[in-house]
């Protein structure tokens, strides 16, 4: 008899352009998780900010968040640097990250398989989570990475710019008091610069079905 897996939560976390949107999205679709990226949320509530010029950034995100479409992010351009520096600089605010951390906890409470992506995830929005990964490449292959996503939107931008920014990123993220990006001592390390996609894939599966076997005493069907 086969037995339905109904609980299955996965968090990634890692540094910017380190892989781990693609590889959690990558997941999330072969073992069908729902699947919700912080970062997206966080330039979304810039791109709000930025576009109204509220006089009360906090109460007008909790409106904002309160009944948040997710999949209407996907039809906004928030992939710009004036977003992506923003998002930075909010990330900061401790009342920001309650509004979203509220967001994000209460998606992983609907969703019960679901994976979620970002920088806090396995500390602070999903520590319980079945299967924690922590992604993570040298500076060098991650700016190559956003660079050629920039490039596409923004033909004048320059490769050291880009690389300087993830340095700046990465270090604000690291440093902050509310939330930093740390890596939690159960998260199984990504190496994503060592991995081309498919073997990234394998790599996260082998433990996802680790996981699903321990649970539930079956092999996943995908």
């Amino acid at each position: 008899m086969k037995k339905k897996i109904k609980n299955i939560q996965i968090s990634c976390d890692g540094g910017a352009a380190t892989g781990k949107s693609t590889g959690a999205k990558m997941i999330s679709k072969k073992y069908n998780l729902k699947f919700l990226s912080s970062g997206l949320l966080y330039r979304y509530a810039s791109y709000v900010i930025l576009k109204n010029e509220p006089k009360n950034m906090i109460s007008f995100l909790n409106k904002k968040f309160k009944n948040l479409n997710y999949k209407k992010l996907n039809t906004l351009n928030l992939q710009t640097q004036k977003i992506s520096q923003h998002s930075s600089t909010i990330a900061k605010v401790k009342k920001v990250r309650n509004i979203l951390k509220s967001y994000q906890i209460k998606f992983s409470k609907k969703n019960k398989n679901c994976c979620i992506e970002g920088r806090d995830i396995s500390t602070k929005i999903l520590p319980n989570s079945d299967l924690k990964f922590f992604f993570k490449c040298k500076i060098d292959i991650a700016a190559k990475r956003r660079y050629k996503e920039l490039k596409k939107r923004n033909a004048n931008i320059k490769l050291k710019d880009v690389k300087k920014a993830l340095r700046i990123r990465n270090l604000l993220d690291t440093k902050r008091k509310n939330s930093p990006l740390l890596k939690h001592r159960d998260s199984i390390e990504i190496d994503t610069g060592k991995l081309d996609k498919k073997a990234m894939l394998a790599k996260m599966s082998k433990y996802v079905e680790r996981v699903i076997k321990k649970k539930y005493g079956i092999r996943a069907r995908t």
